[in-house]
């Protein structure tokens, strides 16, 4: 049978885990939910900032081709037809 859940154990300096411990309450949730759903919302966070990096970088290589409007990309998509 496949685990569900692995024990982890961390360690944080005393005033992040009274304040950790009192968002929680505050929460309503236990430690374990707690964590998993700020692990969860760094992953979105992370992601997002990969894809706003790629699309930075995307709209830099674009300039420097000189494809500046949509019928610049829609010619080069057609060129290749």
């Amino acid at each position: 049978m496949k685990k569900r859940r692995v024990a982890m154990t961390i360690s944080l300096p005393p005033e992040i885990a009274r304040d950790y411990e009192k968002i929680a309450r505050q929460e309503a949730k236990n430690k374990s939910q707690l964590f998993r759903d700020m692990f969860s919302l760094y992953k979105r966070k992370t992601s997002e900032q990969e894809f706003f990096d790629l699309q930075r970088y995307g709209a830099r290589m674009a300039r420097e081709k000189g494809i500046l409007t949509e019928e610049n990309v829609e010619r080069i998509v057609f060129e290749g037809r």
